[in-house]
């Protein structure tokens, strides 16, 4: 019996050791998977080989995997990427990369307060990932997806770096409210709105209003790892009352856990004019005087005045971030450094940004974590005199492309020629604007958010998050006294102008999670959001100084008294309070019900419609995932169909309300109360399929939909007799946008040494005013010699928004070449449509072993632009004194020198174009020695050719020309040039 007992105790203490000596084996391994070029990949399964024993990749491309024995191999597999395994070899960090195919379905997408499995979206929803951004330079976080997204249009309103976009989401639906998307970083639902003051010299032949800067400025790109594009309201109605225009979700890198590593990149390079106006040289010139029989109007010189105030532009970009953490803490602090020279000399973009992003974890079950995010900006902007509503002689580009070639810019001695009799007076010398004109910038921002949270366990988490946007601008614009400008000659021009805008979120939200069962899983979040919208501003302007030898700026206080003008503005805080929900559940991975409901009560609304309420249902059948179609043609099919209704309050505050200002000394009522005013609203359907096959090399998209917007918002001038001038009203009619989109991306090549990604995009559009019952309203106002306060858009039923309402051109008379009209020119017609029926894009890479090549091109088709720079600026009866268009010699009938400048049809020209937006060759280096990692050197260019008929300078063009508030879209009128850039950078980590 003892002796047993002795041999049991033996086993057991034998069984004992060799399980003590397992456990010493075993360990917790850590790592992040990521694909060839670096990016994380979620969603992929890692596991022990030979054992149960699992887990997944988080939205960052990190994993973390318990008692892993240190002799185990760990296999990586996934939707859409290649299985691979790796020893442990007793590591804790084990980093890896895969091959991935197109069409990756367990990738995460960020959708609103939330994310999901790509292979769950029910909703219009496109990702593009940093990897694949248009590469350049680029000031604007929006520039980055041009041309990447299926109806999604973004135009590059200016040349000018730092300039503002146009961005339109499947199209206007708006006639009064912004037509913007809105912007959400990290959660952080954005104003909108830049800081940056304005500035209108509106005074007789003076420049006018300056066009707006990027409100996305203050982001660095290089900070940015996806853009979310949420396109149909079964995505957008969670943001509800905002969401009309479509939800574009920006989300910044995050730290990794791991060692800490340092990424740097920087790049330099050079920019020139792209295209030109096609204007008589000197000896086209002079041979035009002679034709026209002119005897005046040679001045011997032979000069080039556009060439003389462009240049060969310097810029230069330097990004640094250091990252890493652990479980328990990781961050990521960046800097940024962007120096852009504009083309046009005196202008450029000064950039410096901070930003930290950290995530902390406490309590020994990790359970209670909090995220802090801090980006911080100061921009600097050189602005050049350039405007949007100047004549023809307030404006630096329209001096320039009609000055007289024959001319001297400068005087025998070298000094700039001012004027003289011969040439007229009010003639202005673009390099005297140039000399005269100072217009700078500075706008200092942060964003900083706040967001603590606890999971009480893996089903359920609270977080809130609290935020804070705050940016001040200041703007010191002067122009000097010696500038033959008639309200400016002699007396100078100098403003001040000081903008604050704040923007504080509240918000809560609960996130379930749960596996209900084998076959069924719910994901539900509820929340609570406010949000507080504050702007303000001051100003100052003088003129009649008495020396040029001070920027009029620093001493506001020597203008005239006459002439000193304050002022100031506090718009009405506006307040939103939001309630939202939204529950989404998953049957056996095949059947998909996604349903939203967000209420919105905001202060801009009439007391009788303070709150909105804005549903959404969306559902979608993963057929792949059927039995029958196991063996099928398709890796992937989805069909997903969605309904849902979203609001648009992207109006001034205080519309509703009474309000009262001051003017000239009095104190008085500029807006009626209209306690009905309510929300404008936009019911959309959309259905749509995706699809992959050939194992993921081909994957795409198809959707159709059909937004309709209702209850329009606008505001008239109150009828007389009235205590107020403005009164704003719901208007009938419904703007209805539809059409089709289609995303194919593919994998046409791969092998060991050689890959190419093909992918092409497509929008196919349609605009339409129905059932309006209001007054007319016109917008896009011309500018410029003959034509200012022309408009020529109009509101119709049947027509797109925007229509071109003009007298229809037929042609020069053959023997007195005076235009001739459709009933001489006392009828107008809606002729042109500036909205494109057709949107493309097409990406396309190509990688040889360590050689890589990246081309973009983005067009738009079906579309009309107006000319306003040909019709007042080049026009022929500037022959003698100024330059002229030279396509005005180019026809069979000569056009008589006398012939009037009125606007019609004349003017409208083809806006299709195609245009190879930006490419870049790269080559991958790899590591050098111990220190530097994955070095890659890379050449980029933009705006490097285009296919048009478009004789301005971009097609790509939308010159501001709205009226009180009203959206032009589609007209040209003498824009900052846009630049044509090469790049050589550098990027490797330590």
């Amino acid at each position: 019996m003892l002796a047993t007992i002795k041999k049991s105790a033996m086993l057991l203490l034998a069984v004992f050791g060799f399980t003590v000596m397992a456990l010493a084996q075993t360990q917790t391994v850590t790592g992040t998977v990521t694909d060839k070029k670096g990016e994380p990949i979620p969603g992929v399964t890692v596991s022990i080989k030979g054992s149960k024993t699992a887990t997944s990749t988080n939205a960052q491309g990190v994993y973390t995997l318990t008692n892993v024995p240190s002799d185990a191999v760990l296999v990586f597999t996934g939707v859409g990427v290649t299985s691979r395994e790796e020893n442990v070899n007793g590591k804790s960090s084990l980093n890896v990369d895969v091959e991935t195919s197109v069409g990756n379905l367990n990738e995460v997408i960020v959708v609103g307060y939330g994310t999901a499995r790509k292979r769950d979206l029910t909703g219009s929803v496109a990702s593009v990932k940093a990897k694949d951004f248009n590469k350049g330079l680029v000031t604007g976080a929006d520039q980055l997806i041009q041309g990447k997204v299926a109806g999604v249009q973004i135009i590059n309103t200016s040349g000018a770096p730092g300039g503002a976009t146009t961005v339109r989401i499947r199209g206007n639906s708006s006639v009064r409210s912004g037509n913007q998307p809105l912007f959400v970083i990290d959660g952080v639902p954005l104003d909108g709105r830049s800081a940056r003051p304005g500035v209108d010299i509106n005074l007789t032949d003076a420049p006018g209003r300056t066009p707006d800067a990027n409100p996305l400025n203050f982001i660095n790109p290089n900070d940015i790892a996806s853009m979310d594009v949420l396109k149909d309201a079964s995505a957008t109605a969670i943001y509800g009352s905002r969401g009309a225009n479509g939800v574009v979700l920006i989300t910044t890198k995050k730290g990794l856990s791991g060692a800490s590593k340092i990424d740097f990149s920087a790049s330099a390079g050079v920019s020139n004019l792209f295209r030109n106006y096609k204007v008589l040289d000197a000896s086209q010139y002079r041979a035009a005087l002679k034709e026209y029989g002119l005897t005046s109007g040679d001045f011997g010189g032979n000069v080039d005045a556009m060439d003389e105030i462009t240049r060969t532009a310097i810029s230069q970009n330097y990004n640094i971030a250091i990252g890493g953490g652990n479980e328990s803490g990781k961050y990521r602090l960046s800097a940024g450094y962007q120096n852009l020279e504009g083309i046009i000399k005196k202008s450029g973009f000064k950039k410096y940004t901070a930003n930290l992003n950290t995530n902390f974890k406490f309590l020994e079950s990790k359970k209670l974590g909090l995220d802090i995010n801090v980006l911080t900006s100061q921009t600097t902007e050189n602005i050049a005199p350039i405007a949007n509503t100047s004549g023809f002689t307030g404006s630096l580009i329209s001096q320039a492309i009609s000055w007289n070639p024959t001319h001297p810019l400068r005087n025998p001695d070298g000094t700039i020629w001012i004027k003289d009799a011969a040439i007229g007076q009010t003639t202005i010398n673009p390099l005297t604007t140039l000399e005269a004109y100072s217009d700078v910038s500075n706008l200092t921002g942060v964003l900083a958010s706040v967001s603590p949270y606890y999971k009480f366990n893996n089903d359920l988490e609270y977080r809130f998050l609290y935020s804070v946007n705050h940016s001040v601008g200041t703007r010191r614009t002067s122009l000097k006294s010696y500038i033959n400008i008639q309200s400016i000659e002699g007396k100078g021009w100098a403003n001040y102008g000081n903008n604050e805008l704040t923007t504080q979120l509240a918000q809560h939200t609960l996130n379930y999670n749960k596996k209900i069962s084998s076959s069924l899983n719910l994901n539900a979040v509820v929340g609570y959001e406010y949000q507080k919208f504050d702007s303000k501003g001051t100003g100052q302007s003088g003129q009649g100084f008495l020396t040029t030898d001070v920027d009029y700026t620093n001493y506001l206080q020597g203008s005239t008294q006459d002439s000193r003008r304050s002022t100031s503005f506090a718009d009405p805080i506006s307040e939103l309070q939001s309630f939202f929900g939204r529950v989404a559940f998953n049957l056996e991975d095949k059947y998909l019900l996604t349903a939203t409901m967000r209420a919105d009560g905001s202060s801009k609304f009439g007391t009788n419609n303070r709150y909105g309420y804005f549903p959404s249902v969306a559902g979608a059948w993963n057929i792949s995932n059927e039995d029958f179609m196991k063996d099928g043609l398709f890796d992937n099919f989805k069909l997903r169909v969605g309904w849902g209704k979203t609001g648009n309050q992207e109006f001034p505050a205080g519309s509703a309300q009474e309000r009262y200002s001051f003017s000239q000394g009095s104190y008085q009522q500029s807006n009626v109360a209209n306690p009905d005013l309510k929300w404008e609203t936009s019911t959309t359907t959309n259905a749509g399929i995706d699809f992959g096959l050939f194992k993921g090399r081909l994957s795409g998209t198809v959707d159709y939909f059909n937004k309709q917007t209702s209850d329009l918002l606008f505001n008239f001038d109150a009828i007389q007799p009235a205590p107020a001038t403005k009164y704003w009203v719901n208007l009938g009619g419904d703007v209805i946008n539809k059409g089709w989109e289609v995303a194919l991306n593919a994998l046409i090549v791969k092998s060991r040494d050689l890959n190419w990604n093909l992918g092409v995009n497509a929008a196919f559009l349609q605009n339409e005013l129905q059932n309006y019952v209001g007054p007319a309203v016109l917008t896009g106002e011309l500018s410029g010699q003959g034509i200012s306060g022309t408009r020529v858009q109009k509101l119709e039923n049947g027509y797109p928004l925007n229509s071109f309402y003009v007298r229809r051109f037929l042609g020069l008379d053959k023997s007195s070449g005076i235009s001739t009209y459709t009933d001489n020119g006392n009828s107008f017609f809606y002729i042109g449509n500036p909205n494109p029926s057709t949107l493309l894009g097409i990406s396309t890479d190509v990688t040889y072993k360590n050689l890589s090549l990246s081309v973009n091109l983005n067009g738009a088709f079906g579309h009309e632009i107006y000319n306003n720079t040909l019709n007042s600026v080049l026009n022929i009866g500037n022959l003698g004194s100024r330059n002229i268009a030279a396509s005005l010699l180019e026809g069979d009938i000569q056009e008589n020198k006398s012939n009037g400048l009125a606007a019609s049809s004349r003017y409208l020209e083809n806006g299709n174009y195609l245009k190879v937006a930006n490419a870049t060759l790269s080559y991958g280096v790899g590591n050098i020695g111990r220190s530097i990692k994955n070095l890659n050197i890379f050449i980029t260019g933009q705006n490097l050719a285009v296919i048009t008929k478009f004789t301005g300078f971009d097609p790509e063009v939308n010159t501001d020309k709205q009226i009180d508030g009203v959206p032009s879209f589609g007209i040209e009128y003498i824009p900052y040039p846009s630049p044509r850039t090469f790049l050589l950078g550098v990027t490797f980590s330590l």
